[in-house]
């Protein structure tokens, strides 16, 4: 079987077996595609080119000199991935993706507001129409769910429970969890279905359906709608331009901590398989404490 084959199965493995998102199959799929190019350049003329531990070296050579630590290790771990699907399925025999060490990488702190300036976000879009009214239920829905923003864009109306204040969230691979929305958010939710009712009610015949945010034909909006939104207030606010949709999921996190949450709550809210991933968190929250201690002990 040649390796454009092998992978082809891998990635059939990963969108029907493992339930990955499209996304995240694309991105395996340009990662694999990037290797199995070096691969039958380095073993031109082979038609079963033989991958083993000295071509990983090799490979990942030639990925340091290009790219970031992050990116190395991302690329890695997909020909990981893959290499240990087909020793599994028993295509091949050995795994030499087990030999090669995963590159260190630093701990960057995600980007994310301060209280006060996650409210004057807030405060930006203008309520006197429908367009401001549904920007701010977006952000409000965003902040006090943590959620991602395919998360935010996947709703659905009967995904709200206003009345139990929680909201069902489909996050990745395919797995349904129940958050908490606050009140506030649920205000914002309010008056932005209340503006749209009739427009939604002629997309989809019935106020009741559909998805939860429109765009302006009453369709499903998008990922990138969504992070225009907040580029655009963003803007507006004179804030730094690193701050995505992904920064009010940070800035959730962040801010719960800072207010007590324990760590294994908030990885539940965030929707993360391991509480390692949830840990990045605790480096913001500790540089504030280390700022408290530092300025509030008499004997610093």
């Amino acid at each position: 079987m040649r390796l454009s084959e092998q992978i082809e199965r891998f990635m059939d493995h990963l969108a029907s077996e493992r339930a990955y998102s499209v996304h995240t199959v694309r991105g395996y799929r340009i990662d694999l595609e990037q290797f199995r190019v070096f691969v039958e350049k380095e073993r031109e003329g082979e038609d079963h080119p033989i991958i083993d531990y000295r071509t990983l070296r090799a490979y990942l050579g030639t990925l340091y000199s290009r790219y970031k630590r992050t990116t190395v290790s991302r690329k890695l771990s997909a020909v990981r991935s893959f290499l240990t699907f087909l020793e599994k399925r028993g295509i091949r025999k050995d795994n030499p993706g087990a030999e090669v060490s995963t590159p260190k990488r630093g701990k960057p702190i995600p980007a994310y507001l301060p209280v006060d300036d996650m409210f004057r976000l807030l405060a930006v879009p203008d309520q006197k129409d429908s367009l401001g009214l549904r920007d701010l239920a977006i952000m409000e829905v965003l902040y006090s769910c943590g959620l991602r923003v395919s998360e935010l864009a996947g709703l659905d109306m009967d995904d709200v429970n206003p009345k139990e204040r929680l909201l069902r969230v489909i996050g990745k691979g395919n797995k349904e969890r129940v958050v908490p929305v606050g009140r506030t958010a649920l205000r914002s939710l309010d008056l932005y279905l209340e503006v749209v009712a009739s427009s939604r009610a002629k997309a989809w015949g019935d106020v009741q359906r559909g998805p939860l945010f429109l765009n302006n034909r009453g369709g499903r909006l998008t990922t990138r709608s969504i992070a225009r939104v907040i580029k655009k207030y963003v803007t507006a606010c004179g804030m730094t331009s690193d701050i995505s949709p992904h920064s009010l999921r940070h800035s959730f996190a962040t801010h719960l901590l800072d207010g007590g949450a324990d760590l294994r709550s908030v990885q539940e809210l965030l929707g993360h398989a391991s509480l390692s991933t949830t840990q990045k968190y605790t480096h913001v929250s500790l540089d504030r404490l280390m700022a408290v201690y530092d300025k509030a002990h008499p004997r610093r």
